[in-house]
């Protein structure tokens, strides 16, 4: 590897989530004095082990970005994983890069993960030169915006957050109320999709020279990770995603809202956009992206549901749970309100279930490194809390396997609204079902080796009678929450014998996941 040693004026440190030419770090930059630092670390492949795509994704994208800087006139000091001398961490290659360059001071954007936060608090020690961080201006609210609107709630429910960012942007607004009057039209997209040959297909991207290479050292480096590359599709650069993005609003979105909470199994994308990825590593910007989407439901080329419902996401959910992870850490990824400390099944891994939904989900991973978020929360997740698994380990798979998960986002959304392992903190209640919300939703029961209608017995649905031992063996914590007091009206009325039926089919269930061989457990899972 040849490095231009020149002394810098601003060695500035960007990391492979952070591939905006909009960043703050660049804020000010000048090609002529300052050098870019680019690295591809060992410690941050395998203090999860990451989903070969997800690798692959993220390494090409940042090769990409390196040479579209090189472009602007740039000096990149790019380290890759297999060059000699590769110290493996972040801060190994900061010290490196310092004594190379010797510069006046070292800038960096604010991580998104706390563990990065820890480790950057100690570089302006470990180099010997001013260290800046600055914070991550593609966020709406700062961390201490949210904490200020935090403070004094007893809980923090999303909704009302959601209307503040609304009424910032003025995304979605009339003056100074909703447009349509409302502020949420979540009701309405709630409906199951039917197969159809014609539904729209995300924009995918056939692998370039740089990418083929990355993917080429995936599978030598990371044989042993999750994961098939044989469908790669992702955008690696900015006009990709772009690409991807007008694909998405020209052809999915006027659908996304009416649909966006289905499952079909030979649809494993539907009217979903696929754009998380690009927003998560800087390829898109998010507020861009949402005033576009406003853009097209003025100019009448989608309805309101879908528009609200996309930007719901974004500036509603996407900006709450960077909210809640700042505010909690570092205990919120210990919490285990509910004592559950069963291992994560093989199956998770393996896709061998005869769970047809769960096979589904898990295979589509698998080769996609993606899922939508009502196949991560309401079938694996979902499964998950029924079984009572340690959510420490559903959080570190959920991490592992997907191309959009950094933990910054993937651990309140597992830790709070998946597992309510925080107790309430994010949801107001468990999502707990049977397998009715799936047999409504999908089309998966049709051709499952379980019978949905089937309450308890070795042919049901093993979503049903976990759903009610879940409730039962959490009585004490779960009974006086007021959206589950009906719930639980319903199992005190009913008679022994069936309350019995299901505790006995739940034990079945779970003495089968008990004694099934653990390969994977927590070396591979966690």
């Amino acid at each position: 590897m040849t490095l231009d040693r020149r002394k810098a004026r601003h060695l500035i440190f960007i990391l492979g989530d952070q591939l905006s030419p909009a960043m703050s770090s660049l804020n000010g930059a000048d090609p002529a004095q300052d050098v870019l630092l680019m690295c591809e670390v060992a410690d941050e492949t395998t203090y999860a082990r990451h989903h070969k795509q997800k690798i692959a994704f993220i390494f090409s994208a940042m090769r990409h970005f390196a040479d579209e800087m090189r472009r602007e006139g740039f000096v990149v000091d790019y380290v890759k994983l297999n060059d000699r001398g590769n110290t493996g961490s972040f801060t190994g290659e900061l010290e490196r890069a310092v004594a190379r360059h010797r510069p006046e001071r070292v800038i960096v954007t604010e991580p998104g993960e706390w563990r990065v936060m820890e480790m950057m608090r100690g570089w302006e020690e470990a180099v010997a030169c001013p260290v800046e961080i600055r914070p991550d201006i593609r966020f709406l609210a700062s961390h201490a915006d949210f904490a200020a609107w935090a403070e004094g709630r007893k809980q923090l429910t999303m909704e009302f957050f959601y209307r503040e960012m609304r009424r910032k942007t003025g995304l979605l607004m009339e003056g100074d109320e909703p447009a349509g009057g409302k502020w949420n039209y979540d009701a309405q997209n709630r409906k199951p999709a039917a197969d159809d040959l014609f539904m729209p297909r995300p924009k995918r991207f056939q692998p370039d020279a740089i990418t083929t290479d990355v993917i080429a050292l995936v599978e030598d480096r990371f044989a042993d990770h999750f994961g098939s590359q044989e469908k790669f599709g992702w955008a690696v650069t900015r006009e990709q995603a772009e690409r991807a993005r007008d694909a998405f609003l020209k052809d999915a979105l006027a659908a996304f809202g009416d649909y966006q909470d289905a499952m079909l199994s030979r649809q494993p994308f539907l009217y979903h956009s696929l754009l998380s990825p690009y927003i998560n590593i800087g390829l898109l910007d998010p507020l861009d992206l949402c005033r576009r989407v406003d853009a097209a439901w003025r100019a009448g080329d989608v309805p309101l549901n879908a528009a609200e419902g996309f930007i719901r996401q974004i500036i509603g959910w996407r900006e709450y749970v960077r909210g809640v992870y700042w505010l909690k850490m570092p205990g919120y990824g210990d919490m285990n309100f509910l004592g559950a400390t069963r291992d994560l099944p093989d199956f998770y891994w393996t896709a061998e279930t005869e769970m047809n939904c769960v096979r589904h989900v898990v295979e589509e991973t698998r080769d996609h490194a993606y899922a939508h978020h009502i196949q991560r929360l309401m079938v694996t997740g979902t499964f998950a809390l029924l079984a009572g698994i340690d959510p420490r380990q559903v959080h570190e798979w959920y991490l592992e396997v997907y191309a959009d998960a950094y933990e910054w986002v993937e651990l309140p959304n597992v830790i709070g609204m998946s597992q309510f392992a925080d107790g309430g903190i994010l949801g107001t209640k468990p999502y707990a079902a049977s397998g009715a919300y799936i047999d409504r939703m999908s089309d998966y029961c049709g051709s499952c080796r379980y019978d949905v209608r089937q309450k308890t017995g070795p042919d049901a649905c093993p979503f049903n009678p976990l759903y009610w031992d879940f409730l039962d063996r959490n009585a004490k914590k779960l009974s006086r929450n007021q959206r589950l007091t009906q719930t639980y009206r319903n199992w005190a009325r009913m008679d022994r014998e069936k309350r019995k039926a299901y505790l006995d089919s739940a034990r079945a269930v779970l003495k089968g996941l008990d004694d099934a061989p653990k390969t994977y457990g927590r070396t591979k899972g966690g």
